[in-house]
């Protein structure tokens, strides 16, 4: 992954159209070696995951170009590289893991639920409303704490929903949009050789959080 990382810190201070062409030979080199990792990282899932036997790390992958036509932020490129695994894919609509590998520390494997459609979200709600003991004892394994913490709050509402005692003891989970936790990752984790399995071990740690949010949405 060095070699990921060496031209990911290039490409932040050169983020432009002509170094890009002129060091194109460096980024295929990159890709392929990003690739060649999420097969393996793969490979160790599906010893927990035996449904993610279809997908294929290629697909996985998320483009490095930039969608900027309606961004004033015009850097055609991203400075990471991501994937996403879950049964369909990268992450769409289901609970599944998510890798971002970004230089200056700032890598991180993430997992859980990104926003749902209304319909299925009204479903977890219902699901942590009816079964949030089982949710908190997830939260309270010391592996998961140190690992995760609690959910990301980024994207959530201001007031417990509509059908919701305000004074909900779980209000605070009630009110999230997306169902997610975060490990973050330095550098020097993401240059180390076991890095493949430090990675698989984490979306297994995410897996029973995954578990109660399929059966929620089933």
């Amino acid at each position: 992954m060095k070699q990921v990382l060496t031209f990911l810190t290039k490409l932040s201070r050169n983020n432009n159209r002509e170094w890009f062409e002129k060091n194109k030979a460096s980024y295929i080199v990159a890709k392929d070696d990003f690739e060649e990792f999420i097969g393996e990282v793969l490979n160790e899932t599906l010893k927990f995951e035996p449904g993610y036997s279809h997908l294929q790390p290629k697909k996985l992958i998320f483009r490095i170009y930039r969608d900027v036509r309606f961004s004033k932020d015009k850097r055609p490129y991203k400075t990471n590289m991501g994937a996403g695994f879950s049964p369909g894919g990268k992450l769409i609509q289901e609970p599944g893991y998510y890798l971002h590998i970004e230089p200056g520390n700032k890598s991180f494997i993430a997992g859980g639920l990104y926003m749902p459609e209304s319909a299925v979200l009204s479903k977890v709600r219902q699901e942590i409303d009816y079964n949030g003991d089982r949710l908190k004892k997830i939260f309270a394994q010391p592996a998961f704490k140190k690992n995760f913490g609690g959910w990301d709050d980024f994207d959530k509402l201001k007031k417990v929903p509509k059908g919701y005692d305000p004074e909900h003891p779980l209000g605070e989970w009630l009110k999230l949009k997306s169902f997610i936790v975060t490990r973050q990752l330095s550098d020097k984790q993401v240059s180390e050789k076991g890095f493949v399995k430090l990675a698989a071990a984490t979306f297994k740690g995410i897996k029973p959080l995954n578990d109660f949010l399929k059966e929620a949405i089933a």
